[in-house]
């Protein structure tokens, strides 16, 4: 009995780690998911022997729009008339779903209309990169961020558990971002939901879930129902105000501040909530904007001030070309 142990105890120790070549420290990663989250090894070795790494990947991932171009340059990416049109006909089609989502999470039709129209088109562009295989590239192939992207990956496949769903079909963004509303899998996790009650979390065919998820996700981050989001001032001098600018995208600078810092405030509404101050790029230099927790809320979808003011810029053009058109 002793040297049927011994025997076994020298087999596992003789046995060599998994290894993929294209995935360094992949075997650190398929210990953890079985020892923490009692996946089989087996199961994840197979399907690891299925993922690609894609240098496209790679070389998208490094040059973002948002780190390249100036303000009115990107803007220009999203506020195209054919966008704003297809955001009116979605409202139109999902109205119902847009409605209910509003009265019930407190999110207008048309900040979320937005967001899907940035997004993805309202669905004409989700990605054409397997979600796998894009966050095991990212997770083992990208130092800079390579904990986040594992995380990432950890979560996609405990969702395709969660979900019944298969591993290899999702795909996605280069980021391994999903659906209609590019959901990565932890905010997947948190904050997608089953807007219609069918018992699937579906943001990829399903646009109530996508729908109700993208109100979820900017009620869950602190938006403010019935709250303004931005708005323009002017600033005395030649000088930017950076002090105020480089406090983030937080809001945390109180109308005293502003105005002794020479920002006009006739146009932001009385109260005492927080003020985020940023500054876009413009041909003619620089133009200011004081944003509300709803701006804050925004940048919480993507941690950027262009990206967010695309949303807003775009929720009102769709907005007013929806009100004219009944």
């Amino acid at each position: 009995m002793k040297k049927h142990i011994v025997a076994t105890l020298i087999g596992l120790m003789l046995t060599p780690a998994y290894a993929n070549p294209e995935l360094p420290e992949l075997d650190k990663f398929i210990d953890e998911m079985v020892q923490e989250h009692d996946f089989n090894r087996a199961e994840l070795e197979a399907l690891f022997d299925q993922v690609e790494v894609k240098d496209s990947i790679l070389k998208a991932i490094s040059r973002p729009a948002e780190k390249s171009k100036p303000w009115y340059e990107y803007r220009e990416i999203f506020l195209d008339q054919a966008r704003i049109n297809a955001g009116v006909a979605y409202w139109k089609k999902h109205a119902a779903a847009l409605e209910r989502a509003e009265n019930e999470l407190g999110v207008p039709a048309e900040i979320i209309l937005a967001i899907l129209g940035v997004e993805t088109r309202f669905g004409g562009n989700m990605g054409s990169f397997r979600v796998v295989d894009a966050l095991s590239t990212l997770a083992f192939r990208y130092p800079p961020r390579s904990p986040f992207f594992r995380s990432e990956l950890k979560n996609f496949l405990i969702l395709t558990r969660e979900e019944e769903m298969s591993q290899l079909e999702p795909v996605g963004s280069y980021a391994g971002a999903m659906g209609l509303g590019q959901f990565m899998p932890s905010s997947f996790r948190e904050y997608a939901v089953d807007f219609d009650g069918d018992g699937h979390r579906d943001i990829w065919k399903n646009p109530t879930d996508a729908i109700g998820s993208i109100a979820n996700y900017l009620r869950r981050h602190g938006w403010q129902p019935g709250q303004t989001i931005v708005h323009a001032t002017q600033y005395q001098g030649n000088d930017l105000p950076q002090d105020l600018v480089d406090r983030g995208l937080k809001p945390s600078i109180t109308r005293e501040e502003l105005r002794k810092s020479g920002l006009s405030t006739a146009d932001l509404p009385e109260g005492d909530d927080a003020i985020t101050v940023f500054s876009l790029t413009q041909p003619g230099g620089e133009e200011l904007w004081l944003g509300r927790q709803n701006f804050y809320a925004i940048t919480r979808y993507n941690h950027s001030r262009m990206y967010a003011m695309a949303v807003v810029q775009l929720s009102e053009e769709i907005r007013n070309t929806y009100e004219s058109s009944k």
